[in-house]
């Protein structure tokens, strides 16, 4: 019947009313109760009741790191601790490779870098140098710590010195190759002698000779790394970084993992450094903006600011500008001079790297115009200079710290390679043309804080003391009969190959690429036209 209302049900407006409340308790119920365990969890926490998952992935002082177990460096907190105070003061490099107060990788403590049994590739660096420990340990442990697994150091002048190559034959992984009549003599019958990929090099001092050598010492570096199991093999000089950008992770290993299995060298195009003061004492440390390669350049960025990122030096790096390269160990391969490989029986298969690149540290200081200067005995002229360098731009500054005064050669280094307008640099980084790397430069300085130098140091003087003990119980049985053509010679003998005469020979190989510059402007010009 119309306006007749349903009587409603008896209770109806009670059971309404409860599954409310009840509705309510339960939001109420579900917001708290997360809280309160957060609340509790971080209580907890706070107090050490629990671990936090993110800070035990990192190993500790107490932890065990992989390699530690049989490192020479120790294996525990207790041998840095022992370790005085006066040991890295006693050394000339003390300066630079001393500890900080603070440790920016804990966990390099005790690790001995040992990397042959953490996976594959497994990877060799091989470099033939002159230089001290102040140079060569953060070079070598840089090399570690991004994968590399052995380390053939073929040293003369400072680091065939006792204090120097008694440290580098202390650390795992690294084997000493010093430069002695026997070795001289071995080199003497190589049969690069009796081929003519080389031959133009043969017989010119300076800068020529020193390419010889290392190729000589290459060609003995694979023979090494085949008898140590490695897969790939890098020529390196203790002035150059290798940059692995590309990868995964800031890993040579893990870049050269991903090379097809059917490429036998790789090339990384070098950037060089650009330093922005004249007083750079450590360079891998301090120096941060690199000058990138042409490679790595759209051509109309490389060629439209040339002039501006040349200034008014020769070419558009000062020095080298093809890279270096890295080599799967197989046979029949050979060194194609200092800067690539080669193979006797087939012409390689060659990729080049896209990002990674060899970080190339060149005059990053200004006494490296004297240091050239002394290694060299030509005579400060156009004509000459040409007979020892392979590249200009060591022409002209050879000349110059052979004649000029002090202030002049600090000018002349500032103008020609120190990068003091910083409106160009700033413009030149927005462009490409240069660019800025922190990676090797962070894990240099982690290293040294973590105290791995100076304990390879300390490490090197024990173990050389146990070493004395037992070589002077072997002398009292043992009757000198001459001189030991194996014990190491600083000075050098002068080389038994000089003498030799090149024989003709029937097979023609590829000539050995030299250091070379980057496309000129000009030379680009006539290319196009």
């Amino acid at each position: 019947m119309a306006g007749v209302y349903a009587p409603l049900r008896p209770g109806g407006a009670a059971t309404t009313s409860a599954t409310t409340a009840f509705a309510i308790r339960i939001l109420l119920l579900l917001t708290l109760l997360p809280l309160l365990l957060a609340a509790f969890a971080f209580v907890l926490q706070w107090r050490g009741g629990l671990n936090d998952p993110a800070s035990s992935a990192w190993p500790t002082d107490r932890q065990s790191f992989p390699g530690m177990d049989n490192s020479p460096l120790g294996s525990s907190r207790s041998f840095f601790e022992s370790v005085p105070s006066h040991t890295s003061s006693s050394s000339d490099c003390s300066e630079i490779l001393k500890g900080g107060s603070s440790s920016s990788f804990p966990f390099f403590r005790g690790w001995n870098f040992d990397l042959e049994s953490e996976g594959s590739p497994k990877v060799c660096i091989t470099t033939s140098t002159s230089a001290g420990l102040q140079q060569i340990l953060p070079w070598l442990y840089y090399h570690k710590v991004i994968g590399v697994s052995r380390f053939f150091l073929f040293v003369e002048g400072e680091a065939a010195k006792p204090g120097v190559s008694s440290v580098l034959e202390s650390i795992r992984g690294v084997k000493v190759i010093y430069r002695t009549r026997e070795l001289e003599e071995k080199q003497a019958r190589s049969r690069i002698w009796n081929e003519t990929w080389l031959a133009g090099f043969f017989y010119k001092p300076c800068n020529y000779e020193l390419f010889v050598k290392q190729s000589l010492n290459m060609e003995m570096a694979i023979i090494l790394a085949r008898n140590a199991g490695m897969d790939w093999i890098i020529h390196l000089d203790t002035d150059e970084l290798i940059h692995p950008a590309g990868a995964q992770e800031y890993s040579l290993r893990r870049l050269l993992s991903e090379v097809p299995e059917n490429v036998d060298m790789v090339i990384f195009p070098n950037y060089e450094s650009s330093v922005e003061r004249d007083n750079i004492k450590d360079p891998f440390t301090e120096v941060s903006m690199f000058k990138k390669n042409y490679d790595h350049l759209p051509k109309d960025t490389y060629f439209g600011l040339y002039k501006e990122a040349t200034r008014n030096n020769p070419n558009y790096f000062l020095t080298y500008g093809n890279g270096k390269s890295a080599a799967r160990i197989q046979d029949h391969l050979r060194p194609n001079g200092a800067h690539r490989w080669h193979n006797y029986m087939k012409t390689p298969n060659e990729i080049k790297l896209e990002e990674a690149a060899i970080l190339h540290y060149t005059y990053t200081k200004f006494s490296d115009l004297t240091s050239r200067r002394d290694r060299c005995g030509c005579k400060p002229t156009k004509d000459d200079v040409k007979r020892c360098f392979i590249l200009e731009f060591d022409r002209l500054a050879f000349i110059v710290a052979s004649t000029g005064t002090e202030e002049e050669m600090h000018n002349w280094y500032n103008e020609h390679v120190v990068w003091t307008d910083k409106q160009t640099n700033l413009k030149l980084l927005r462009k490409g043309i240069l660019t800025r790397i922190y990676a090797p430069m962070s894990i240099m300085r982690g290293l040294r804080e973590s105290g791995v130098f100076t304990s390879a140091i300390a490490n090197a003087k024990q173990l050389s003391k146990e070493k004395s003990m037992v070589q002077n119980l072997s002398n009292s049985t043992i009757t000198n009969t001459g001189e030991d053509v194996t014990k190491p010679s600083v000075k050098g003998s002068e080389s038994q190959a000089t003498g030799r005469k090149i024989l003709e020979s029937t097979i023609v190989h590829e000539k050995a690429v030299p250091p070379m510059s980057q496309p000129g402007l000009f030379k680009d010009m006539l290319m196009r036209t």
